[in-house]
């Protein structure tokens, strides 16, 4: 479990406060909106109305205490900028910022941001690589070069063990997983054989994923 501070609650970052509570994170939002902080104050550890723009808010909200902060303001820029800067001088030992913008993102870092997210442009490229495939049900990005998706089993691997398929060699894919009625079981037997009732698991570039999953 650990400490989060979520500043801004717009769609962004009132699912990730949610969320992060769920996974039973201790949790405190803080917006200048009272409306929007009374909506999840019941969800979360601890709800604040306040301006982050203003030091002394901040300072007395303790962020060094904080394992991390997010800023989820992308919407006002200037905004953002401050407060990710207020956030550091003040002993914030991690900082996210959200941003949808690469020009953004680097003035964000130059600034102090520990990390930056894009959460519009990485849900849009998941649903893009979704819906382009008949096998894949799910995508998640890990960089800009290697991702993991849950996928059907193609139809010429029904009956196969991995082994047969020489799935590395010949897909350069690893296969790290089965899904069955919502449990995964980690892809230990290089001799399962796929009967084409799980979803399968795989990781390896962008490149090669998407390549098989044109497959039929």
């Amino acid at each position: 479990m650990k400490s989060m501070m979520v500043i801004g609650l717009g769609r962004f970052g009132t699912h990730l406060a949610v969320k992060l509570a769920e996974l039973g994170n201790e949790v405190m939002v803080v917006d200048t909106d009272e409306e929007s902080v009374d909506k999840i104050a019941h969800l979360v550890t601890k709800a604040q109305i306040g301006d982050c723009k203003d030091e002394d808010v901040l300072r007395s909200l303790g962020v060094s205490n904080f394992d991390i902060c997010f800023v989820c303001i992308s919407e006002n820029f200037q905004s953002s900028l401050e407060i990710t800067s207020l956030l550091k001088d003040l002993g914030a030992p991690y900082v996210i910022s959200k941003t949808d913008r690469d020009i953004h993102a680097k003035f964000l870092l130059k600034i102090g941001a520990d990390d930056v997210v894009y959460p519009e442009r990485d849900m849009a490229q998941r649903t893009a690589v979704k819906y382009s495939s008949s096998l894949a049900l799910d995508y998640i990005e890990l960089t800009e070069e290697y991702a993991i998706s849950e996928i059907l089993v193609p139809d010429s691997w029904k009956e196969k063990t991995i082994t047969e398929l020489s799935v590395r060699s010949v897909y350069n894919v690893n296969v790290i997983g089965f899904k069955i009625n919502s449990h995964v079981t980690p892809m230990i037997d290089a001799g399962y054989t796929f009967t084409g009732d799980e979803h399968i698991l795989i990781a390896g570039s962008k490149k090669d994923i998407i390549r098989l999953m044109e497959k039929k």
